[in-house]
């Protein structure tokens, strides 16, 4: 059985958007690059046409990908949100208690679904090692996380709120 996905509205779009692009757009061009490809003759030969052939497999794969993970999904409704404790669809505003540098001393991660993470900007998913640390957590807990690295992380929670979108 495929795992829940956990998505806020805009995620879902994103979801259905992508997989519309795929089936309207990318299939269509990837079947004309097959089409000219086979015009170049021999095919046992022929790099084009295995090239069209392996994006083709990669656009079908991520198409089978992305339905599976539509039945799948779940919406997050962020008014039901409980701000007691980091879950998914929260922003928290964290205190790292071992770093010296006031700059990087503070930070704040929005926790969401694996789909709509994005670490550049700060959103992390509640399946990466920090995101699950913090589930679950209140104002006042300090998670001790354990790193990939080795190294553990120290983060005081110090305010948990709606993520707004």
């Amino acid at each position: 059985m495929a795992k829940e996905v956990v998505v806020t509205q805009q995620g879902l779009k994103a979801l259905e958007d992508e997989l519309e692009h795929l089936k309207i757009v990318r299939r269509k061009e990837v079947a004309e690059k097959i089409k000219v490809a086979r015009g170049y003759g021999d095919l046992s030969e022929n790099a084009e046409y295995d090239a069209a052939k392996d994006e083709q497999g990669e656009i079908e794969a991520r198409i089978a990908d992305l339905e599976v993970m539509l039945k799948h999904v779940r919406v997050l409704d962020s008014e039901e949100l409980d701000t007691n404790s980091v879950t998914v669809g929260t922003t928290v505003s964290l205190e790292d208690l071992d770093e010296d540098d006031e700059e990087d001393k503070f930070i704040t991660y929005s926790i969401s679904g694996a789909t709509e993470a994005n670490p550049d900007n700060n959103i992390i998913s509640d399946e990466s090692p920090v995101g699950s640390g913090l589930l679950g957590k209140a104002v006042g807990d300090v998670a001790e996380i354990l790193l990939p690295t080795g190294h553990t992380l120290r983060l005081k929670v110090l305010e948990i709120t709606r993520t707004q979108h």
